[in-house]
């Protein structure tokens, strides 16, 4: 039986996993690569942070992680992707409440930016919503 998320340890291994498949992903990791380049060790480090924070509650990611993904080429269909490969990952490699609650936020996050990117190319003159 597979077991839940529980340190950051564990965190490292899905989020390492994680970016393994979308580098080899046809959609999303030409997009990646053109934007991440060669700085993959600072992503990451950003990724464990940011997953720490919201699934272990301890506060190690301060920062806001939507204006990175302003400018990005992405869609519906990046996002459908994204999320289709996390929960995969996800499923793979863990089981449990924290497992689900990883899965429930990277829907919640999706969907965020997706109608908050949606919005900012409804109206090219706001102020992206941060």
């Amino acid at each position: 039986m597979k077991q839940d998320i529980q340190t950051l340890d564990d965190i490292k291994v899905l989020v390492d996993q994680f970016y393994t498949t979308i580098r080899n992903d046809t959609l999303l990791g030409p997009i990646f690569k053109e934007r991440i380049q060669d700085n993959w060790t600072i992503h990451l480090e950003k990724m464990y942070s940011f997953w720490q924070t919201i699934l272990l509650d301890e506060h190690s990611y301060f920062g806001s992680p939507f204006p990175p993904h302003i400018n990005l080429p992405i869609d519906a269909q990046h996002f459908g992707q994204w999320l289709k490969l996390f929960e995969a990952t996800v499923d793979r490699l863990y089981s449990g409440q924290k497992a689900e609650e990883a899965k429930w936020r990277a829907q919640k996050m999706a969907q965020m930016f997706q109608f908050k990117l949606e919005y900012l190319h409804a109206n090219p003159n706001k102020k992206p919503l941060i």
